[in-house]
């Protein structure tokens, strides 16, 4: 059986529920890390599926809370494929909460990751290329090819040119 490599066929809807345990215990908001990690297992569970196989984080480029999350809240975390390179890709990852009584959504959290597929001696190994469907594809593709640009040029590494 045979999958296409597409964004879509990476997305991952994650659910979570925020107990007392997530927050800090004034006011009860959600520690940062704590949804930080949910984000990297969201986003990297979206680049395994790309990859076919393991791969580690190598950067998280952008993280922007944009409004609390609270205790009692659900947490919707949904992640996808970018772009794929030589060995790494990039990885959206949006978060929302969930009202359950309204069924009204949040938007809280949102996030860029980089990961690299790895082999069995955790050695970066090639990805396959990304199979773009749509217009929105695309323009996210060329988003995160400008970002990953920037990253290489900050490091002090250029990006080889596109094919």
């Amino acid at each position: 059986m045979t999958f296409a490599l597409t964004p879509a066929a990476s997305r991952v809807t994650m659910t979570q529920i925020v107990m007392p345990i997530h927050t800090n215990g004034a006011g009860g908001v959600m520690f940062g890390g704590v949804i930080m990690q949910w984000i990297d297992v969201c986003a990297g569970v979206a680049a395994m599926r790309h990859a076919a196989g393991a791969v580690v984080t190598a950067s998280i480029d952008r993280l922007d809370f944009l409004s609390p999350i609270h205790l009692g809240d659900v947490v919707i975390l949904q992640a996808q494929v970018n772009y794929a390179a030589h060995t790494s890709i990039e990885v959206g990852c949006r978060v929302e909460t969930e009202d359950p009584r309204t069924r009204t959504r949040r938007s809280t959290t949102k996030a860029y990751l980089t990961f690299v597929a790895v082999d069995a001696k955790g050695r970066p190994r090639a990805v396959p290329a990304l199979e773009l469907e749509s217009e929105e594809d695309r323009r996210r593709f060329q988003r995160a090819e400008e970002r990953r640009r920037d990253r290489l040029r900050a490091a002090g590494r250029e990006a080889p040119a596109s094919k």
